[in-house]
């Protein structure tokens, strides 16, 4: 299931930070509400950001980065998010990762050059008991091994 989005429009983008403005925590919230929106937080947006919560720039441009969830740009038609943290590479997702990588020929918070799949880190999906996880489109994968990583990037691909 591919979502779709919005493109970016500045008009749009400044009834968003509105919308939110008053609410706690509004940094992360007009963030997330952007990136459902248009798919990714646009740049021109940071500055809109800062100035209608009194920050400067480099305060959201922090909270931007500090987060792996927004992008940049607009992901892929699929988005296979790979399980980063250390339990899950203790049972051998760096293995994965890199077979990942391999077979999609991108890194990790890289789209294909299609744009077909964007592949990305996520930090625990609460699923790490035996083996490794992942996402794809929001569908949680557990117990991945190789056969399972391969018919993952396939389906992705399609």
């Amino acid at each position: 299931m591919t979502a779709v989005f919005e493109p970016w429009n500045e008009t749009r983008g400044a009834e968003i930070i509105a919308e939110h403005a008053d609410q706690e925590g509004a940094t992360l919230v007009i963030l997330h509400a952007l990136q459902e929106a248009f798919g990714y937080v646009p740049e021109a947006a940071i500055p809109m950001v800062a100035q209608a919560l009194n920050l400067s720039r480099a305060e959201v441009h922090g909270v931007f980065t500090f987060y792996h969830d927004f992008r940049r740009k607009p992901a892929g038609r699929h988005v296979l998010k790979l399980c980063r943290a250390e339990a899950c590479q203790a049972a051998g997702g760096d293995a994965l990762a890199a077979r990942a990588e391999a077979k999609l020929g991108v890194s990790l918070g890289s789209t294909t050059p299609d744009d077909r799949v964007t592949l990305e880190p996520i930090y625990c999906l609460g699923l790490c008991a035996t083996a490794p996880s992942a996402m794809l489109d929001g569908r949680l994968i557990g117990r991945l091994d190789q056969k399972r990583l391969d018919a993952l990037v396939a389906d992705a691909q399609r």
